[in-house]
């Protein structure tokens, strides 16, 4: 299914991993012409109306507190820009929380270790744009701009361990950095299929017994014991947990 529906969207559709880029590339350069020409920015359109002809929320230089920073964000620190690689909230006894993160250097490819403290103020650059899932193919994931049925290609690394859960005409959301992908995210809550699962056990006991089963995407999840293979389960896709059992 999936070979077929590749060589169906290939023959109908253009596929382009670089036009996207070039596009956002040539009105970025002809939104800072006109600003340059004009001498009154407060009357130019916004540079995300120019840039984002498709449906994007864009929060360039938003902040956010420290512990709000999540992978893939891309941030403003001593006046270099770093793409977030890794997060991770630490405790320091009777010094406060703080969140522990590991930055690359967008420009240089540079790798650092910042702290921020936990209600510190955190500059981020997102562009985020809204995709259709298609398929992937090896290392590489294609996607569909919806109302213009334009693709595009991208590594199917930004999508992380959440990769898994991608399905066929699912909505997911890219993450740009002036016009590059930096990362990428499924819907929070995803309806899976248990593959395989033990039956559950006779008797009832005064606390919830729970047991481990096998997706249809090959996670393994914690699930409570009444849930049999061929269920429908609904799953947090951030942190791979069960919800509920999905209504028929």
């Amino acid at each position: 299914m999936q070979a077929l529906r590749r060589r169906v969207f290939k023959s109908i559709f253009p596929v382009s991993s670089s036009s996207y880029t070039h596009s956002l590339g040539a009105l970025r350069n002809f939104h800072l012409a006109s600003k340059h020409s004009a001498g009154t920015p407060d009357k130019l359109l916004p540079l995300g109306f120019l840039v984002t002809p498709w449906s994007a929320v864009q929060n360039r230089g938003a902040k956010v507190l420290g512990t709000d920073v999540r992978p893939g964000n891309v941030i403003q620190r001593k006046d270099r820009i770093y793409q977030v690689l890794k997060a991770q909230h630490t405790q320091h006894g009777r010094g406060g929380a703080t969140i522990q993160v590991e930055l690359r250097d967008v420009d240089s490819g540079n790798k650092i270790t910042e702290r921020f403290r936990t209600d510190e103020a955190i500059e981020i650059f997102v562009e985020e744009k809204s995709f259709t899932f298609l398929y992937t193919e090896g290392d590489s994931v294609m996607l569909m701009e919806p109302k213009t049925f334009e693709q595009i290609e991208v590594d199917k690394d930004l999508f992380g361990k959440a990769a898994a859960y991608l399905k066929d005409e699912m909505k997911v959301n890219l993450q740009f950095y002036d016009g590059k992908p930096m990362s990428a995210s499924v819907p929070t809550r995803v309806t899976c299929t248990v593959a395989e699962a033990q039956d559950p056990m006779k008797g009832i006991t005064a606390t919830p017994q729970y047991k481990k089963v096998l997706l249809d995407n090959g996670l393994l999840v914690l699930v409570p014991a009444f849930i049999r293979s061929g269920d429908q389960i609904v799953i947090n896709t951030i942190e791979d947990t069960y919800i509920t059992r999905a209504k028929e």
